[in-house]
Formats: structure tokens, C-alpha cells, sequence
């Protein structure tokens, strides 16, 4: 399998609630204008928490400064794992869970945080760009890694990296977060970019302005409550949306599609307080055990929590098995 570091300097920030009417033109015409902008890499997450929003510093420059933008510090670039010249996929375990021992395991050991982004076509794991020595080191004997110079992929190795290989920080404590399965059904559905515009008022009223019956304001750490959750992705032009299926009877069922089987997801949201960005191995400590039961997962980090999607017939399977590591590792 080949690794590609793909040619996109990513930015991620979070936009409060109580804000977002100041950014509501900006975030229009990255979704829907693409011939305005340059930018190539946007993905905009709502949770109860934020709006989290990904995207490249050409879409970065769209936003306008606000006290209610926060921005995390570091510049991230995207890895994607390639297999036979196409994005890796299964017929088996789909998402993170193809890539969990792979590359996700040994990042952790080597203390790189990642930020995860699973969508409809592929998975994008994050890293810091200052990490990407450290990151080439790790994963060379398993992969041909590549970076992507305008479209050209060309071979990259660690002896090519100016700064070397070091390995970062410390022997860290391993922190097991608390997770929570909201009762919301979701699901991973794709669309052609040239039909983005015949569901634009409905995206725009989902996103922006629409009180929808999930409580916003319930804490989302309570019980197994249903909580808002939506992501968009628009992607080197393909587009990737996450949404439960309430939502999902808002839009036209002729326009959506998934997979052929169907399938409804489940969510397991991580983390009882804000996890921030500096803790390594927290994709790790989920993808790793549904990995080795071979559970599909997709896993979406955002500014506040990591979620993981996993089909609803594993969600109980799945949640006694984070409950039990986690127990192992207090007691």
C-alpha cells in the first residue's frame, strides 16, 4: 500500500454558536461557489458544542476575524492511504478500521496527535506539519510514502526530510476517555457536485437555520439523548455527508446516495470534558479494538469530541468493549 501526503496545508477551527451568524457568507460560498474560491479542502461539522470547520488556507482566508473564531495553532496536512492507485476500500471493515494498526497504532507510540476525518470516498488523518518528519521515520517500512506537488506524486523518505527524525516528547499516562451512544441513527451518504444546487435551500436551513427537534441546548453529556450532529465535506470535489435520519427525510431521496447495502450507523462520541489537541493515541485506544473485532467505523474528530460511526448491530457489542477497557485501565 502506498501513503500519500497530499497537497493541502489545512487549518482547524472552531466557530461558537452564539457566532455563526458572522460567518454565514463565508461558509455559503465555500460550499456552494466553488467557482469563487480556491479553496480545495472544506469540511464544516455541527455538534452541540461548535461548528468545526476544516478546510485549506486559501478557504482559510475566506473567514473573517472574529472573537468568536478560535483556531487551533498548528498548520495539519492530510494523509490518505492508497492501495492499487485508488483509496483504500473494502468489502470487509470499511473507514478507520482499515487503517488502525497501520498507521494510526504506531503514530501513537511515536506520541503524533492526528485528527481524524472519515467521509463517503476515504479517510484523511491529520498530522501536524511539524510532525511529518517523525511521521515519515514511523510508517516508511510499511508503506511507499509520496507527496503531492501539483497533482504529481513524488517519493518521499526520511533521509529527505530536513529536520530529521525525533521522537516526540515523553512516555505519556494513557487517558481512556469516557464514551456515550446518542439514540440518533445516522448515515454516510455522498452527492454529485452538479446537483449540490437542487439541495441548497434545504442544506442551508439544516445548517444555519432550522430548530430542529434535538435539544441544542441539553448538556450532551446526558444519558443516551439524541444530540445534533452534521458534517459536509466538500473534498478535491467530492462531497461527503453525515447526518441521522431525521434529517436525511428533509432532503430528496432521488438526490443522496450510499452504499448499496444500506446500512445505518450508530455514533460512540469520546470524551467527557474537551479533548484538545495535544493528547496522542485517543483514535488509537477506539479504532485499535474495532479493529481487531473487524468492525467498520468511520471517525470524525472535531474541535471539542472524536466520534466514531459503527453499524447499529454492533453499537452494544462495541460500547461493552470501550467500557471494559476502560475499566482495565483505572483499576
Amino acid at each position: 500500500m502506498d501513503l500519500h501526503i497530499l497537497d493541502h496545508r489545512l487549518r482547524v477551527t472552531s466557530i461558537c454558536k452564539d457566532g455563526l451568524v458572522n460567518f454565514t457568507h463565508s461558509l455559503i460560498k465555500l460550499m456552494f461557489l466553488r467557482n469563487r474560491t480556491r479553496c480545495k479542502f472544506f469540511s464544516l461539522t455541527e455538534t452541540p458544542d461548535n461548528y468545526t470547520v476544516v478546510l485549506d488556507e486559501e478557504g482559510f482566508k475566506e473567514l473573517p476575524s472574529s472573537e468568536h473564531l478560535q483556531v487551533e495553532g498548528a498548520t495539519w496536512l492530510p494523509l490518505n492511504v492508497v492501495s492499487n492507485g485508488n483509496a483504500s476500500s473494502s468489502s470487509q471493515a470499511v473507514g478507520v478500521t482499515k487503517i488502525a494498526k497501520s498507521v494510526i497504532a504506531p503514530l501513537a507510540e511515536q506520541h503524533v496527535s492526528v485528527f481524524m476525518l472519515s467521509t463517503y470516498q476515504t479517510d484523511f488523518i491529520l498530522v501536524r506539519e511539524k510532525d511529518l518528519p517523525v511521521v515519515i521515520h514511523t510508517l516508511e517500512e510499511e508503506f511507499k510514502i509520496y507527496r503531492e506537488e501539483e497533482g504529481e506524486p513524488v517519493p518521499v523518505h526520511s533521509k529527505d526530510m530536513q529536520n530529521g527524525f525525533h521522537k516526540n516528547g515523553k512516555e505519556v499516562k494513557l487517558t481512556v476517555h469516557p464514551v456515550l451512544s446518542p439514540q440518533n441513527q445516522f448515515c454516510v451518504m455522498s452527492l454529485d457536485p452538479d446537483t449540490l444546487p437542487a439541495i441548497a435551500t434545504t442544506l442551508i436551513d439544516v445548517l444555519f437555520y432550522s430548530n430542529s427537534s434535538v435539544k441544542d441546548e441539553a448538556p450532551p453529556t446526558q444519558g443516551l439523548d439524541c444530540i445534533k450532529f452534521f458534517s459536509f465535506s466538500l473534498i478535491d470535489g467530492y462531497i461527503s455527508i453525515v447526518m441521522d435520519t431525521e434529517t436525511q427525510r428533509r432532503f430528496p431521496t432521488n438526490l443522496l446516495f450510499t452504499s448499496s447495502s444500506g446500512e445505518l450507523w450508530r455514533m460512540v462520541r469520546i470524551g467527557g470534558q474537551p479533548l484538545g489537541f495535544d493528547e496522542c493515541g485517543i483514535v488509537a485506544q477506539i479504532s485499535q479494538p474495532l479493529a481487531e473485532a473487524d468492525i467498520s467505523a468511520y471517525y470524525i474528530s472535531t474541535f471539542s469530541f472524536d466520534h466514531a460511526l459503527v453499524p447499529e448491530e454492533d453499537i452494544g457489542s462495541v460500547i461493552a468493549m470501550l467500557q471494559q477497557q476502560r475499566l482495565e485501565v483505572v483499576s
